[in-house]
C-alpha cells in the first residue's frame, strides 16, 4: 500500500467489503470493519428503484452485489439481445427533458459496454439521430 493514496486504498477495502467482513484485512477493527460494509451498502442502495427491490431482501452486502451481477452484468444472448432491442428502438418523447432522454439513450450504451457490446461512435451517433 506504499505509494497509494487514501482513495485507492478505500476502493480496495470497498472491494474487499463486498465479499464480507472476513476479507477486509485483520489490521481493520471490528466497528472499522462494520462502517466499510455499511458503506458498501449504502452505496449499492443509492440504486434506482426497481434495481434497489431485486436486491433489497439480500442479507449480506456479498449476496446484494452478487445479484446485481447475475442480474445486470449478465452476457448471455437473450440479455445482450433485449439490450440492443432498448437501444435500438429508443424514440424521443417530448413530455421528457434533452437531458433526462440523452442520460437514458447514455445509460443503454454503458448497460451493452459493460457486457462487452461495441458500438461505433458513428452508429451511436446514427441511433440519436433516429431516436429524434
Amino acid at each position: 500500500m506504499e505509494g497509494e493514496d487514501a482513495s485507492s486504498v478505500n476502493t480496495r477495502k470497498c472491494e474487499k467489503a463486498l465479499k464480507g467482513e472476513c476479507a477486509l484485512p485483520v489490521t481493520m477493527s471490528q466497528a472499522e470493519k462494520a462502517e466499510m460494509v455499511e458503506k458498501v451498502r449504502s452505496a449499492i442502495s443509492c440504486a434506482s428503484g426497481t434495481v434497489l427491490r431485486d436486491v433489497a431482501k439480500e442479507p449480506t452486502t456479498a449476496s446484494m452485489w452478487s445479484k446485481l451481477e447475475s442480474l445486470y452484468m449478465t452476457k448471455s444472448l437473450a440479455h445482450r439481445q433485449f439490450l440492443k432491442q432498448q437501444l435500438y428502438s429508443f424514440k424521443m418523447v417530448e413530455s421528457n427533458t434533452v437531458t433526462e432522454q440523452l442520460t437514458e439513450f447514455n445509460k443503454m450504451l454503458d448497460d451493452l459496454e459493460n457486457i462487452e457490446v461495441k458500438l461505433e461512435d458513428e452508429d451511436k451517433a446514427i441511433l440519436l439521430l433516429c431516436a429524434l
